[in-house]
C-alpha cells in the first residue's frame, strides 16, 4: 500500500464499499468526495496501476462495460492500513 498514492488508496475504499461498481459508478462516487472533478483520463489509468498490483480485479460487464472489484489480497491490504490509521485515528490524546 505504500507504494500507492492517496487517490490510488481512494480508489480502493470506493470499490470496497461497492458491489462490483463500473468505472462510472466510481468516478460518480468519488467526485463526491474530491472538491477537483476528477476525469476519465486520471481515473482509468489509476484503476489499471491498481489492477497492475494484482489489488483489483478488472471484468467485463457487458462489450462496453468493465466492473472492478478487491482482489483477496486487495482486501488484506485495505484491512490492513485501515488497522493502521484506527491506531492513530482512535488512540487516546494525552
Amino acid at each position: 500500500m505504500d507504494q500507492l498514492t492517496g487517490f490510488q488508496r481512494d480508489l480502493l475504499y470506493v470499490i470496497a464499499g461497492m458491489d462490483r461498481p463500473s468505472g462510472q459508478e466510481i468516478l460518480d462516487d468519488i467526485n463526491s468526495y474530491i472538491d477537483q472533478p476528477v476525469t476519465h483520463g486520471r481515473l482509468y489509468p489509476n484503476l489499471d496501476t491498481l489492477v497492475e498490483h494484482e489489488l483489483v480485479e478488472k471484468g467485463q460487464l457487458d462489450r462496453r462495460t468493465n466492473y472492478y472489484a478487491l482482489t483477496p489480497k486487495g482486501r488484506r491490504e485495505l484491512e490492513n492500513r485501515q488497522q493502521w490509521v484506527n491506531r492513530y485515528v482512535e488512540a487516546p490524546q494525552s
